[in-house]
């Protein structure tokens, strides 16, 4: 057991990326990771502090990594529900040994070899993000993290006070992270931040994510899906539609969280209210790409959001009709602007706006699927079994879009065409094109 670590990682693919961290200092400091829990000496939980559901997920797997630890074993508290609350969760939870906040997991070997000589663990210097690979892989897909941290003032959203301002990456960090992908095999690099249409703001960059994927295509050119997640409504640039327009390796796909369509409501939500900015840009977006996929979230049930408002939302999405959608419903978290409002829209009344909204996309991402019907896509196999192969098309982002259904096992981590013989909601399926 001695120098062993088991690692958790719980919440968004951010937080997958920082695990992955972790575990790459501490085998280079000698650890060694196991999958079994009961191996190993230091047991390690990621944990999400976004939501009240992802916490309670939180505080959950603690209690249980708590109460089944051994002699000797170390249970360390690492992530955003420790930024957030870290006093709290020594306190709710018995047997944490130590903890460490978003910004400090490169410090995970300090925190292990203190308690190992049983000094003060929560002395630790806050860390920065160079020098460290940060990078999930996953067969031929990879996330690589540009950023971390938000400045925007979202009157719901907990990410700055966890997480803090941005903080960018420096350029030669993240190419270097891409060469490496290369290296490896991977065949599509999801950039990720909570914000990557602010990267380079806080390094005085004039649009920094169009400057950084020009650099990327010339770094990488053996990996041929470059995809962009998470992009802030009015910070989609003419440049970085130029360079999404004519690099070949840039996925037309973008994940744009718009939150709602009201302007009231959003102005309430302190995010960006003008909604003819939306249309004119996603207007010259799908110009200038064909074939766009955009994909985005709302929330519903936001206080004050009336009956009147929610309409105007449904009929935002008829209007633009977007290729993937997701909704939730407000929870106030404590700490935010939007907490003083109360919460006075009753849950039933938010859950029945999330349903007929969800179907109302539900119909459009089937109306949009049946268009490549007979048509040919390229898809990255991920796996297969009795007689199937699944993968991802450009319009699929990793964990959270539609899938492809192939006819056939196929090798997985390749992309092959397909030519699409049945449409579904949210999914396709289809054989290989001869």
């Amino acid at each position: 057991m001695h120098k062993t670590f088991h690692i958790v990682s719980l919440g968004c693919a951010k937080n997958t990326v920082d695990t992955e961290g972790m575990a790459q200092l501490l085998s280079a400091a000698g650890y060694r990771r196991v999958k079994t829990p009961g191996r190993a000496q230091a047991l390690i939980v990621n944990t999400c502090g976004f939501i009240a559901p992802a916490r309670e997920e939180s505080y959950a797997v603690l209690r249980e990594m708590a109460a089944k630890k051994r002699p000797g074993q170390r249970l360390i508290a690492a992530g955003c529900l420790t930024q957030r609350e870290g006093e709290a969760v020594k306190a709710q939870v018995n047997g944490i040994d130590g903890v460490i906040g978003t910004r400090q997991w490169m410090d995970i070997v300090s925190l292990l070899e203190s308690l190992e000589k049983k000094a003060n663990p929560c002395s630790l210097p806050e860390a920065n993000l160079n020098n460290t690979r940060a990078v999930s892989i996953s067969g031929a897909s990879a996330y690589l993290k540009i950023a971390d941290g938000c400045r925007r003032p979202c009157a719901f959203c907990a990410i700055p006070l966890i997480k803090g301002a941005t903080l960018s990456r420096p350029v030669n960090d993240i190419l270097a992270d891409a060469a490496y992908l290369q290296d490896n095999g991977v065949l599509e690099i999801n950039l990720i931040a909570q914000d990557t249409t602010d990267y380079g703001y806080d390094m005085g960059m004039r649009n920094g994510l169009a400057t950084l994927l020009r650099q990327l295509t010339e770094t990488v050119p053996r990996v041929p899906w470059l995809r962009i997640l998470y992009a802030y409504p009015g910070y989609v640039t003419d440049e970085l539609i130029n360079i999404m327009s004519t690099s070949p390796q840039i996925l037309h796909y973008l994940d744009i969280p718009l939150q709602h369509a009201h302007p009231e409501v959003l102005r309430r939500m302190r995010r960006p209210a003008d909604t003819d900015w939306v249309r004119r840009t996603l207007k010259k977006m799908r110009r200038a790409l064909p074939g766009l996929a955009i994909r985005t979230t709302f929330i519903v049930g936001y206080p004050g959001e009336t009956e009147v408002e929610f309409q105007s939302l449904l009929d935002f999405l008829e209007e633009i009709r977007f290729d993937r959608v997701g909704v939730f419903t407000y929870s106030p978290e404590v700490g935010t602007p939007g907490a003083s409002l109360g919460d006075p829209v009753p849950d039933a009344i938010k859950e029945e706006r999330r349903q007929r909204l969800m179907a109302m996309q539900q119909q459009i991402s089937r109306e949009k699927n049946r268009r490549f019907l007979g048509k040919t896509l390229d898809v990255l196999i991920e796996g297969a079994g009795q007689g199937v192969s699944i993968g991802r098309s450009y319009r699929d982002a990793p964990e959270i879009d539609g899938v492809v259904l192939v006819k056939g096992e196929l090798v997985p981590d390749k992309i092959v065409p397909v030519c699409i013989t049945e449409t579904m909601d949210y999914d396709l399926s289809g054989v290989i094109s001869q």
